[in-house]
């Protein structure tokens, strides 16, 4: 099938490594960026490599694995951290949780939209 570059979309929230859904050898780039995501272990078992659906459904779970640590962080941060280290760390610590938080939720999307392109999903331009 030939597709011309004008018609290949990515959506915002789409991760800049990977090249757009159709374009040559876009898969391959999804592959690496979506290892990139994930634990060094994942790398070793050959499902993943082999089926870029599976490992986008693996990412997908990790990155929420980590939304869902981050979460608890910072609700249990100033308790667990007070008697530990000073009040200015403690709030150090909090931001860098919130910042952490963010870049996830950034991340859970790239993560879900190239999970959705690899299930077959193509994005259409919008004005």
């Amino acid at each position: 099938m030939l597709v011309s570059m004008s018609q290949l979309v990515s959506p915002p929230g789409w991760p800049a490594a990977v090249r757009p859904p159709d374009a040559p050898r876009w898969e391959e780039t999804a592959v690496t960026w979506l290892l990139d995501r994930c634990p060094p272990e994942f790398r070793s078992y050959p499902v993943l490599r082999r089926h870029a659906v599976v490992l986008a459904r693996f990412a997908v779970l990790h990155v929420e694995g980590c939304q869902t640590a981050v979460r608890r962080g910072l609700s249990e941060a100033r308790a667990a951290l007070r008697d530990v280290t000073d009040p200015d760390t403690v709030e150090a610590a909090v931001e860098t949780w919130h910042a952490e938080a963010a870049r996830l939720m950034a991340e859970r999307r790239a993560v879900g939209l190239v999970e959705e392109a690899l299930q077959g999903r193509r994005f259409v331009a919008r004005l």
